[in-house]
């Protein structure tokens, strides 16, 4: 990632483009993009894996063609990708368009990953595989949530931020308190995201949520229709084992529990539009906290996000 020193940092102009899942941020976001001649740089978790096209509704290949994207394919499903590397990769990109004078726009639902790119993390220990084997071994065989019980006693603050079923940020927090001896809440508070690393404009996309569930629901359907199962076979198919983390992600963690006979399709497709709408409510959470997102309802406010585009870029 090149250095960002004081002659550089906050001078970058970088529009981002955020909202909850299916409330139409790839579609505006290629009509932006097309219009002002900006790049896209995708801010969806699962958006970077290759083969995972279907379940996180990745723009089409044809969609990609009219517009460019980075950080999309960029990586195996079996290999890690953390907000730390989102912030490094991105942060490349950024800077290398900006050498020849294009300006990017960030677009995603993952706001640990825009966070993390705009203001900043907290210096925290790597990964500790032995320790993590053992938390893992430990959530298998001392009973559910057995984990998260432990996190309340040692850092109440951060369970209450997290669901019981959280594994996987459970796990962290875990680790970086019996790395550290420091609750990870207390270091988050200490670091407060206070860096803005550049001149940036958000803006956030918002419908009613009686719409934002049907458009849901209709995406599901779509997905199914398209080959969620057959993606899911075949990525199985590729040796990758059910237990990688982006199969445990919405949709392919339904259709894997469908595939090994576990619930009836009908069922699979129940739960997976269940669980994205209680996503979407809590993206919506996580963004209300924010008080630097420019709020726009679509399609009311459609225009209006061209304009404040074209104000924050002098074009």
């Amino acid at each position: 990632m090149p250095p960002l020193t004081d002659d550089t940092q906050g001078t970058i102009p970088l529009v981002i483009l955020l909202g909850p899942t299916a409330v139409g941020k790839s579609e505006c976001a290629l009509e932006l993009a097309q219009r002002f001649g900006l790049e896209i740089i995708n801010a969806d978790s699962m958006q970077v894996y290759r083969g995972m096209d279907i379940g996180s509704a990745k723009p089409s290949l044809e969609e990609r063609t009219l517009a460019t994207h980075h950080l999309i394919d960029i990586r195996n499903p079996d290999q890690e990708f953390s907000a730390a590397q989102f912030r490094d990769e991105a942060t490349t990109v950024i800077h290398s368009l900006a050498k020849q004078g294009k300006s990017g726009l960030v677009v995603g639902g993952t706001g640990f990953y825009i966070k993390a790119l705009t203001k900043g993390l907290f210096p925290a220990p790597g990964a500790d595989e032995k320790l993590r084997r053992e938390l893992k071994e430990k959530d298998k065989t001392q009973g559910k949530w057995y984990l998260y019980r432990e996190l309340k006693k040692v850092d109440p603050e951060a369970a209450l931020k997290l669901h019981p079923n959280d594994t996987f940020r459970i796990i962290r927090a875990l680790e970086i308190f019996y790395l550290t001896g420091k609750p990870i809440s207390a270091q988050q508070k200490n670091h407060q995201f206070k860096h803005s690393y550049f001149n940036f404009l958000k803006l956030g996309l918002l419908r009613d949520r009686r719409e934002i569930y049907q458009r849901i629901e209709q995406r599901v359907d779509t997905m199914i229709a398209q080959g969620l199962a057959d993606e899911v076979i075949q990525l199985l198919s590729q040796g990758y084992p059910p237990t990688i983390k982006p199969f445990q992600s919405l949709g392919y963690k339904q259709m894997l529990s469908y595939l090994q006979g576990e619930i009836t399709l009908n069922e699979a497709v129940r739960v997976i539009k269940r669980t994205t709408k209680m996503y979407a409510k809590r993206q919506l959470t996580w963004f209300k906290k924010d008080t630097e997102i420019n709020w726009c309802t679509l399609p009311q406010q459609h225009a209006e996000i061209g304009e404040e585009i074209k104000k924050f870029l002098k074009i």
